[in-house]
């Protein structure tokens, strides 16, 4: 067993950041040079009451708007291109536990391609959505049966863990040991987080209480004898952020420059490989 690691130690300022959707409050994102990873704090007591606005969209199917139709018409071609992933991991035995599953709308696309599905999902709303397209989530790991899984994805997930080497434990814990972990998580090494700074709409404070970098992932999942077998892109993810980091910025959404910030961070992560958001292909080492 590893021992205990104190992500909060020997901490070196970054940036302040704004709570954007919620509260507006100021949170600290600090510096964790060992891991190369960047922190929030402080983390407020009452976490889940951050998750409750309209503007939340993984927990919602609202199409009102032209950025929810936008939103879900990128999420749509994204979902094929995840399941094109797993299908390519695994083709035999296929079984899948998505974690954060949201309104269920992946698992329900690898239940009529034939996976074997599990999820969990802590909003309870966002679970009620799901069984309505015959999806039954847990509402947490520790719901979970001991059974193991081919395939475990989280995406854009573990940037909200609160307990976060006890979680990549419990995922290991529950995958086969020929199986993947697929996790996508934004970059906070990314062209786009540098150009915007505190305004980068995926710091998302207080609720993303973790940004990695390629750096930090490895480490961290080394720690448990897990390495990183593949890394790849999530292009749409630069121009989705960089919308809303336009609004943060300028208070509104500046479509003609967003575009352009996020095509220039696709262009640049072709020789740094570090764009807006990656996927991370995890495996026993």
């Amino acid at each position: 067993m590893s021992d205990k690691i104190d992500f909060y130690k020997d901490l070196q300022t970054f940036l302040t950041c704004k709570d954007y959707t919620v509260s507006g409050e100021l949170y600290q994102v600090k510096l964790n040079k060992e891991f190369d990873m960047l922190v929030t704090t402080p983390v407020p007591k009452n976490l889940g009451e951050y998750y409750k606005s309209e503007d939340y969209i993984s927990h919602t199917d609202a199409k009102d708007s032209l950025f929810d139709k936008a939103y879900h018409f990128v999420k749509t071609i994204t979902l094929k291109r995840k399941l094109k992933l797993i299908n390519s991991l695994s083709q035999t035995s296929k079984t899948i536990l998505d974690v954060g599953a949201g309104t269920g709308e992946f698992l329900k696309v690898c239940q009529d391609n034939s996976w074997e599905v599990f999820g969990t999902e802590p909003d309870l709303d966002a679970r009620k959505i799901a069984k309505n397209k015959g999806i039954n989530l847990q509402e947490n790991l520790s719901k979970i049966n001991s059974q193991k899984f081919d395939i475990i994805t989280l995406w854009h997930v573990l940037e909200h863990v609160e307990n976060l080497q006890e979680y990549i434990k419990s995922l290991k814990e529950l995958l086969k040991v020929d199986g993947k972990i697929i996790i996508a998580v934004p970059n906070y090494k990314s062209f786009d987080a540098t150009s915007y700074n505190e305004f980068w709409a995926a710091f998302d404070v207080p609720r993303h209480l973790w940004h990695f970098s390629q750096t930090s992932i490895s480490k961290l999942f080394n720690k448990e004898n897990m390495v990183v077998e593949k890394t790849l892109p999530m292009k749409f993810d630069s121009f989705y952020v960089s919308l809303l980091s336009e609004k943060y910025k300028h208070g509104k959404m500046k479509l003609l420059s967003a575009f352009r910030k996020g095509l220039l961070s696709n262009l640049k992560a072709k020789n740094t490989g570090d764009y807006s958001s990656l996927i991370y292909i995890i495996k026993y080492n």
